[in-house]
This record gives C-alpha cells, sequence and structure tokens, in this order.
C-alpha cells in the first residue's frame, strides 16, 4: 500500500512539474512575442531613417514611444485569446501558421489605426515594414522549434542507409506522399526520382525531386537510381492502366506498393501509411465489381436462408453477406465440422443478434435433408455444397456422380417439397462442354434444376421421382394423395461463373507455397488461360442473380478478359523480389487429365439475354430430353453407388456435350499438382 502511495506521489510530482514547466515556457514566448513587436516597429522606424537613430525626427520618436508599450501587451493579449500559447511548437502545422498570420494582420492594422489617431501618422515604410518584421518574427519562433526537430531528425538518421524511392504520379496524390516522406524522414524511405505521363511535367522537379519521365523510363530510372521501391499514387488511375504500369514495375525486383483509391485523395488519407502492397487481383486489370445490392436486401430481409457447403470458401463468403443483410434466420450446413465452425464463430462474433443455425450432415442422405427441410422450412437456398477439384474427380468419378448429381437431385427435391421459394445452384464455367467429370456432374446438375423448374411450371412436380438409395420415412407423398405436389411454387435457377481468387485449393497460395521453397513453381501449360474474379464479388452477383431468378435460367456471370497462368505465375514470383526463369524456375507438367487450355461461359448453341445488370447475363437453355434424362438418374445414381469403373461411359450418354477425349491433358498428374492449371471454387 505504502509503494502504490509513492508511486502516485511520484507521478503527481512529474504531472505538476510538466505542467510547472508549460506555464513557464508560455510566459517566456509571451515575453519574446512583447519584445518582437516591439522592436518589429522600432526597425521599422529605424530602417526608414537609413539605420540612424539621430536622424529620426522626434515626432516620430515621441508617438512610437508613448504608443508601443501598450501595443505590445496587447498583442500578447490578444495572441493569448487565439490560444496560441497552447500549441506544442515541436507539432505546430499549417493550421497554427494561417491563425499567426492572421492574428499578425490583424494586429498590424489596429497598430496602424491606432497610432495615427491617437498619436501621429507615421510613415508608409513604418507601418509596412513593421507588419512584416513582426509577421516574420513571430511565426519564425513558433516554426523554430519544429525547424531544429526536423534538422536532429536527419543527423540522427543520416547514418541510416535509406531505401530509395520511385515515386510514380506527379499529381495531387503524388505530391502528399512525398510532402510526408519529407516530413517524416524516421521511416528510412527517400523518394529520389518520379515518374508521369505527362510531358508537360516531365524533366522538372517536385520538391527537388527530379521527374524523370514517363512509364517507358520506369526499368532505366530503377537501375540508374538504384532503387528499392516502387510507390504508385495514382488513384484515378483505371484498373487497366494500374495493370499495364505495375506489368512494367513486375520486371524490377524493387518492392511496390500502391495507394487503394481516389477516396483516400478526397478524404485526405494519403500518405505512406495509406499505401498497401499490390496484390494479384490489381494485375487482372479489370475494376472491382461493386453492385448495387439493394434488391438482395428486401429479397433477403426477414427470410430463413439455408446455404449447403457453407464453411467452403464461397459457401462461407455467402453466409457473410447473407448475414449482413438481416435474414430472419441463417442454416449453414455442411459436411467439414472445422470449416463450419470457423464460419459459425466468425458470424457470432460480428453479428451477435444473428438467428444462426450450423448443422453437419450430407447432401446425400436424403432423410437428414428432409429433416432439415422440415424442422427450419427454409424460404431460399442456396447450393454451394460440391466436390469440384478438376484431378481428383477424374480419379474418383463415382464419388463425383454421389455428391454433385444426386447430392444436387436430393437437396432440390426436399426444398421442392418443403416450400421452399428459391433454389439457387452455384455452377461453374466447366459445365460448358466439359472435358472432364467434375464439369460434366455440375453440367448434370444444371440440367436437373431446369428440369424442375420445367415441370413445376407445367403443373407436373408429382413426375418427378424421388430417388432413394433406402427406402424411409423422407418418402414425400406418404398418404399416396399427392396433396403435397399441388402447391409446389419453388423457382430453380443456377449461376455459372469461372475461378475465383482465394478460394480453397486456389493456385495462389501453391504457386506462393513454392516460391518459398526455392521453386520450381509448376505451371500446367505456358498458354493455359482462365477467367478470375474475387470471392465478394463472385457471392454479390450469385445474390443479386438470385432475385432476378423467374425460375429455369441460367445465370452467366461476367467474368472479365481471361488471365493467362504463367503471367500470374510471373507476377507472383516478381512480387517476391524474384526473377523468374532464374532465381525461381517455372516447370511445365503437362494438362491434368479432363483439363482444358481456356475455359468457356457458355456452349455455343447458348445466346446471351441481358438483366437489368451489365454483369450478368442469361444463357438460354439447351433442348434437351427432360423425360430421359428423369429416368436415366435412377439408373445413374445405382451405378455411382456401386462404383462402376465404367461411370464416365455412361455420363457420356446422359450429358451430350460431355467429351472427355478433347481433354488434351499429357498425363494424368498427381494431387499434390491438382490445382496448379487454376484456381478452383467451391
Amino acid at each position: 500500500m505504502k509503494e502504490r502511495t509513492v508511486e502516485q506521489t511520484k507521478k503527481q510530482n512529474v504531472q505538476k512539474q510538466k505542467g510547472t514547466t508549460k506555464i513557464l515556457f508560455s510566459i517566456l514566448l509571451g515575453i519574446f512575442d512583447f519584445v518582437a513587436v516591439c522592436g518589429a516597429y522600432f526597425l521599422a522606424l529605424w530602417m526608414r531613417f537609413d539605420f540612424v537613430f539621430s536622424h529620426i525626427e522626434q515626432k516620430y520618436m515621441d508617438a512610437f514611444s508613448r504608443f508601443i508599450l501598450f501595443y505590445g501587451v496587447f498583442c500578447v493579449l490578444v495572441i493569448g485569446v487565439f490560444r496560441l500559447y497552447k500549441s506544442l511548437l515541436r507539432y505546430i502545422g499549417i493550421q497554427e501558421l494561417m491563425r499567426m498570420l492572421g492574428v499578425s494582420v490583424l494586429l498590424s492594422i489596429a497598430h496602424a489605426v491606432a497610432i495615427t489617431l491617437l498619436f501621429n501618422r507615421m510613415p508608409i515604410s513604418y507601418y509596412i515594414g513593421g507588419a512584416l518584421i513582426q509577421a516574420i518574427l513571430l511565426i519564425g519562433i513558433r516554426f523554430s522549434g519544429r525547424l531544429i526537430d526536423s534538422l536532429q531528425t536527419r543527423i540522427s538518421v543520416s547514418h541510416i542507409e535509406m531505401n530509395r524511392v520511385m515515386l510514380i504520379g506527379a499529381g495531387k496524390a503524388g505530391q502528399m506522399i512525398l510532402k510526408d516522406m519529407i516530413a517524416n524522414p524516421g521511416m528510412q524511405d527517400k523518394v529520389v526520382c518520379i515518374i508521369d505521363d505527362d510531358p508537360n511535367k516531365q524533366g522538372r522537379y517536385m520538391e527537388d525531386v527530379p521527374i524523370i519521365g514517363g512509364r517507358d523510363s520506369i526499368l532505366s530510372g530503377v537501375e540508374k537510381y538504384r532503387i528499392d521501391k516502387i510507390y504508385l499514387a495514382i488513384p484515378s488511375a483505371t484498373a487497366e492502366q494500374r495493370r499495364d504500369i505495375l506489368a512494367i514495375c513486375s520486371e524490377t525486383k524493387c518492392k511496390l506498393k500502391q495507394l487503394p483509391g481516389i477516396y483516400q485523395l478526397i478524404s485526405g488519407q494519403v500518405t505512406v501509411s495509406a499505401m498497401k502492397d499490390v496484390a494479384v487481383e490489381d494485375l487482372l486489370g479489370r475494376d472491382p465489381i461493386r453492385p448495387d445490392l439493394s434488391g438482395v436486401y428486401s429479397f433477403i430481409n426477414g427470410k430463413t436462408v439455408l446455404v449447403t457447403g457453407g464453411g467452403g470458401s464461397i459457401g462461407s463468403e455467402l453466409c457473410r453477406q447473407i448475414a449482413a443483410h438481416k435474414p430472419k434466420q441463417l442454416i449453414i450446413f455442411d459436411i467439414y465440422e472445422n470449416s463450419a465452425y470457423d464460419i459459425q464463430q466468425e458470424l457470432k462474433e460480428q453479428y451477435p443478434k444473428l438467428d444462426l443455425v450450423v448443422l453437419i450432415g450430407s447432401v446425400r442422405d436424403s432423410r437428414r435433408m428432409f429433416k432439415v427441410f422440415d424442422s427450419y422450412r427454409p424460404q431460399i437456398v442456396y447450393h454451394a455444397a460440391a466436390h469440384k477439384h478438376v484431378p481428383l474427380m477424374e480419379d474418383s468419378p463415382c464419388e463425383a456422380i454421389k455428391n454433385n448429381v444426386i447430392g444436387t437431385y436430393k437437396t432440390a427435391y426436399a426444398a421442392m417439397v418443403h416450400g421452399c421459394e428459391r433454389f439457387v445452384l452455384i455452377s461453374t464455367d466447366k459445365a460448358v462442354n466439359p472435358t472432364n467429370v467434375m464439369g460434366a456432374s455440375k453440367r448434370l446438375c444444371e440440367m436437373i434444376v431446369q428440369c424442375f423448374d420445367a415441370k413445376i411450371k407445367t403443373g407436373k412436380a408429382n413426375e418427378i421421382p424421388q430417388l432413394f438409395t433406402h427406402e424411409g420415412w423422407e418418402n414425400a407423398d406418404k398418404d399416396g394423395s399427392g396433396d403435397v405436389f399441388r402447391t409446389i411454387k419453388t423457382e430453380f435457377v443456377a449461376v455459372r461463373f469461372g475461378n475465383v481468387l482465394g478460394s480453397n485449393g486456389s493456385v495462389i497460395p501453391l504457386f506462393k507455397k513454392q516460391i518459398a521453397k526455392g521453386g520450381p513453381v509448376t505451371v500446367t501449360h505456358p498458354d493455359v488461360v482462365r477467367y478470375f474474379m474475387t470471392i465478394p464479388e463472385a457471392v454479390s452477383l450469385v445474390m443479386l442473380a438470385g432475385t432476378y431468378a423467374k425460375g429455369g435460367e441460367i445465370f452467366v456471370l461476367d467474368m472479365g478478359s481471361p488471365v493467362k497462368i504463367d503471367a500470374l505465375a510471373r507476377n507472383l514470383i516478381r512480387q517476391a523480389g524474384l526473377k523468374p526463369d532464374v532465381d525461381i524456375k517455372i516447370k511445365y507438367i503437362g494438362l491434368h487429365a479432363g483439363e482444358k487450355l481456356y475455359e468457356e461461359k457458355l456452349m455455343a448453341e447458348e445466346g446471351l439475354q441481358k438483366t437489368d445488370n451489365e454483369l450478368i447475363h442469361i444463357g438460354k437453355p439447351i433442348p434437351f430430353d427432360k423425360e430421359m434424362l428423369l429416368k436415366n438418374l435412377s439408373t445413374l445414381m445405382y451405378k455411382a453407388y456401386a462404383n462402376d469403373d465404367r461411370i464416365r461411359d455412361y455420363l457420356i450418354g446422359i450429358v451430350p456435350t460431355y467429351h472427355p477425349e478433347n481433354s488434351g491433358a499429357d498425363k494424368p498428374g498427381d494431387a499434390a499438382e491438382a490445382d496448379s492449371g487454376a484456381e478452383r471454387k467451391e
């Protein structure tokens, strides 16, 4: 207790000492101001008479001596009223400068009016010279602390090796970045040259730093000025412009940073700390997709929503965005408890008032699905549960059928007979002219939802057979009356898009691991290309497409321009400060079984219809025999559960666009290199 009292006493003494120091400093500054304003006008009067005291006319000297002491006291009081004795000189800035300048002008006007009216008219040079000298002294003393501190900092860091920085952008943002770095030399970054495409700025200087040329001077400038870092400060640049500049920068070993966006410029947050590392998404060459989700809010708000595969990369992002739109209840369904637990904990923390249910189970189990739908009665279903790794499904084709096809069928059937309003299937561009089992299984899923929708619209939902691997209580028409099928209004749609950055099994983490190990980086083929989209972008468009649904559509998301995987790998190597094929080797391992050189968004027979959103299109359905499909699915299911080695042959007969012989695979590959050709999604 005594030790605590002693410690408190010490703190109180320190605080008193600091308070006393502040008061003493303010008094000393006030004395300086008094002497400065008095001396300023005396110096102006003295200068008027050529610095000869005896030449000063007596009438001017009498007026000055009778007035100046009162004026000095008045100045100290006015400066105190404007709280300029409370500013920290070490951190004084532009606001204090403008305030001090304004006060000085006000005092000079008061001086001129008072001495003229009360005592005598003084020489013009007295008024002007006194005002200027007064302003210089008052402002100078206040910035001297910052100047001394800056000099001390420069001296202290002069022996430290600075990072040499190339700044790209000589506009307002670049100027603010440069000033921030000059004001903070302790960050050990120094801009030594600037790049700007404006020819009017080239050859000039900004804050004594040369503007050496346009983007074509980046590589030569890096070598000439021995650049360590490159800062891109053009927040107004389009995604294509940013991509082109970053592509050039990626040819160097420099660390790349950029200002994220124009909002930093508007909000005045343009500082070095606001710079971020260049991400792979920045190299894709398109602006982020930011759809208007107001329609999604009204669609989801107050409803019970089920997400199958809710723990996966796409499923978990669906859950995040659904939770943000205030559903009545959100149900996460997944077979993998670890990922389900992770998203559960995240949402519970972020949305404590959310009615969240997390269930473990398999979409293959019709009894489990019936139980879920019977207990919670979801109004909207996002079906994201699927096996999606192409090479793994080539090795285990029956599992792709069991989980993707039969799992989708059983989930869709349970949704239909339990009053679900909307069923949204998450599909893939690999369903277009599939050359692999995974793509063929997802195409079959699209055909299933189109078949369900067509039967419902024609009032023939009772003709959709219920698939069983075992008979059980989940039989929809238990009493045989058919009443359960008379009120069905479920709308079934599919949303098709390409590869997503950051998904489970993503190629980027694989490439980064290979780079960290020193290589080689494995790419299946130098010409392989893929469409890319970030997970939040894809999910936002999936949800928006779901609001447009009228039943039976296959929505196609605009993925922008395709990206070469080889270029993606090389950019990642350069981002690590290494040279492709020099520091890190790139090894081409051949296309995997069932893998294409390129992905297609639509089949050749499909045309595109527009929606209210230019990023979402509707593919014209390809006609197929729905009755035959429903008959064949039962046989396909039994063959899959019998693990029939000839399952591909039967799949070819059901999915006319499935052509495994066109895969162009050089060799099967193995699971360890499963996704070196492209990003996969859940």
